[in-house]
């Protein structure tokens, strides 16, 4: 396959940045994105000039940690597909392809494709815990968990953290991602002790981060790698109003 890239390429968040075009040809349908781009990267060295930087670690849709727009589509709209699960045999000989960085007042970019994500954990920070005993580990069935609770709280808790939500929402809302940590802990037993609180403090950290407010566009749900519903906002809407009418705080 020969491919046309245009990637945006930009030194840090103070500094403009533009599209640059590359050509780049022979590429196995059978490489993973990333790997083309490592194939990039290194053509790019040999000729003495700068590789692009992008985020990658697990390369297993585990991580969260590979971000980035292919197309105007996070992750490059493959459904249920990480950008390192993405092959290219998903895309045709001679195409061009755009890349960009997720794009949101609350991501800035730190260089070429990355961009600083620590704003998602400091939403976790602010109230993705439990009180349980550090003991020892309790029997599998001592805390009996109704069934649908238990596969919903698994079905949140599948987030990884990616922010394709963010990048896809036209609003840059992290109401799907907050919605996620909130939903997996308090639909658990473990949870209730900071269920008033957790979700407080979670939302309002979400505020203070600069994400904007979710208006029921549905794009972050279809971008989401692990298909995270849209139920778990409106959970987490629920719980807020609840927390604020008992004074949870």
């Amino acid at each position: 396959m020969n491919l046309t890239l245009q990637v945006w390429r930009q030194k840090n968040a103070a500094t403009p940045g533009k599209y640059v075009t590359y050509q780049l040809a022979d590429v196995s349908p059978d490489m993973s994105f990333l790997e083309m781009l490592d194939v990039l990267n290194q053509e790019l060295i040999l000729k003495g000039e700068e590789p692009i930087a992008f985020d990658h670690d697990c390369r297993e849709g585990i991580c969260g940690a590979c971000g980035v727009v292919i197309n105007g589509l996070a992750h490059g709209g493959q459904r249920g597909t990480t950008a390192c699960q993405l092959h290219m045999r998903h895309f045709k000989d001679g195409e061009t392809l755009t890349l960009e960085p997720w794009r949101a007042k609350a991501f800035p970019v730190i260089k070429d494709l990355i961009v600083d994500r620590s704003a998602l954990d400091r939403i976790i920070q602010a109230g993705g815990y439990v009180s349980v005993s550090a003991g020892g580990v309790p029997d599998a069935n001592t805390i009996a968990v109704p069934k649908e609770n238990a596969e919903k709280a698994m079905d949140a808790a599948a987030c990884i953290g990616c922010g394709a939500c963010v990048a896809a929402c036209p609003n840059a809302s992290a109401m799907l991602f907050t919605g996620a940590k909130i939903a997996h802990l308090g639909l658990l037993p473990q949870g209730q002790i900071e269920r008033g609180r957790r979700v407080i403090h979670m939302v309002e950290q979400m505020d203070e981060e600069g994400f904007g407010g979710c208006t029921n566009i549905g794009e972050c749900t279809a971008v989401c790698p692990k298909e995270i519903p849209l139920d778990v906002i409106a959970r987490m809407n629920r719980d807020l109003l609840v927390a604020k009418i008992t004074g949870a705080s």
